[in-house]
């Protein structure tokens, strides 16, 4: 016997250096109907963040690749979330990741195998990438996933680029993303369980 699926409780933690990454964090929460939480230039989010974090049934996490991995901001965010690892808070949440660079490459793998990682030691379940690579000669740079990840979202905007010039493909793999998230963790809370 098949349940209805419960309405999910989302948030989109992000920081974004320069408005391309606050852009893929509104296509990620567009598809999963995610609130946003932004991390200011000092590494902060908002003093009651914290407790729509830990009410969440998802925690999506976004970050520019920064020489590597993700910024300074993003990891002060990282290290302050030790209080809720201690207390448990964010066990068995569903979790997810994404970033943008401006290098093809641009070790963009770091920065997702770093929310990886920080999902992980907060006890979370992982959601990966379900959209094929755009490998093949004929690809565009509009087409989905094409970046080729299999983790989480990677968008790649040139430095000299707004957001406003942003592959439509990325942030479209990014939205298909934030909806997946949403519905595996609507799997995962059925209404009458």
């Amino acid at each position: 016997m098949s349940h209805p699926l419960k309405t999910i409780n989302a948030v989109v933690i992000y920081h974004s250096g320069y408005g391309h990454t606050e852009r893929m964090a509104a296509a990620v929460a567009n598809g999963a109907s995610a609130t946003l939480i932004a991390i200011d230039s000092e590494g902060n989010i908002a003093e009651d963040a914290w407790e729509k974090i830990s009410k969440a049934d998802v925690i999506l996490l976004g970050s520019p690749t920064y020489m590597g991995g993700p910024s300074w901001q993003f990891k002060k965010f990282a290290d302050a979330s030790s209080k809720p690892w201690f207390e448990g808070k964010w066990i068995n949440k569903i979790f997810g990741g994404f970033t943008n660079s401006a290098s093809i490459n641009g070790d963009k793998l770091n920065t997702l195998a770093y929310f990886f990682l920080l999902a992980g030691q907060h006890g979370g379940i992982w959601v990966n990438m379900d959209i094929k690579s755009s490998n093949t000669k004929a690809s565009l740079r509009d087409d989905l996933n094409r970046m080729g990840s299999n983790i989480g979202p990677m968008a790649q905007t040139p430095a000299d680029a707004s957001p406003e010039e942003m592959s439509t493909g990325d942030l479209e793999t990014a939205r298909r993303y934030g909806a997946r998230v949403a519905n595996i963790a609507a799997q995962f809370h059925p209404v009458n369980a």
